[in-house]
């Protein structure tokens, strides 16, 4: 049985609850002190793929956590800090929810790429509304619309008139791109080095999609969580554009 709005609302609070009690006084829940503290995180892909798992790579090795990194798209997160599923989220949401912060991160910039020899075999004679809507891209899950929104904001491209594989890994983005199968949105950050040495090409020169990406976390938090968020935010502020 699933529960109900109110139920989630209780559920969300009893998660909290507990988690803070595990955290801040595990004799009274008759747990040993040395148990990992469990901790849910939301994140989306591309965050995870490319400055998540460094951001917490000191909290991880230090303390003992037992973290869990649930997969959503970036619209899709704040749902489960809402639910209480999770202790924090990366979101494309700005206004906090009730008992939570949202502190701003930084900019995901995405470019729009492809391999060489695929830009040669499909744009040819341009990158436009034509040449777009006959080669195959790429999107992450049926609830991405990156690659459909960027198309159509800058070269007018029907969002159902694009030929678009599914696949489920950012990683995967980059190796569909390199090997000449597709073209994709991909953040900047994650193919650095592949721009630099001309292995990928960015085909929309001048056009970027960039979101502005935000921390949503418990008002009430200390120990472990709170370094977390604290991690969390020093190194996006370092990495990430602002």
């Amino acid at each position: 049985p699933r529960p109900t709005p109110a139920g989630k609302k209780l559920l969300g609070l009893y998660r909290r609850v507990r988690l803070l009690e595990h955290e801040l006084v595990p004799e009274l829940m008759n747990e040993d002190g040395n148990q990992p503290l469990s901790i849910s995180i939301a994140t989306n892909a591309d965050s995870l793929a490319t400055w998540l798992l460094p951001a917490l790579s000191d909290v991880m090795k230090l303390r003992q956590v037992e973290l869990n990194l649930a997969i959503h798209g970036e619209s899709r997160t704040i749902e489960k800090i809402k639910s209480g599923e999770v202790a924090g989220a990366i979101s494309l949401e700005s206004q906090a929810i009730p008992g939570c912060s949202a502190d701003y991160l930084g900019r995901m910039d995405y470019v729009c790429v492809a391999s060489p020899d695929f830009h040669q075999r499909y744009f040819s004679e341009g990158v436009n509304y034509t040449t777009l809507r006959k080669a195959p891209a790429v999107s992450y899950d049926q609830y991405d619309d990156l690659h459909k929104k960027f198309l159509h904001d800058h070269f007018n491209v029907p969002r159902d008139s694009v030929i678009n594989h599914t696949v489920g890994s950012s990683e995967a983005f980059v190796r569909l791109a390199l090997s000449g199968v597709a073209y994709c949105l991909i953040p900047r950050l994650q193919i650095i080095e592949e721009l630099e040495s001309g292995s990928l090409i960015d085909i929309t020169p001048g056009f970027l999609l960039s979101y502005r990406i935000y921390w949503h976390h418990w008002q009430l938090e200390s120990g472990v969580l709170k370094e977390i968020s604290q991690a969390i935010l020093s190194f996006a502020h370092e990495h990430l554009p602002q």
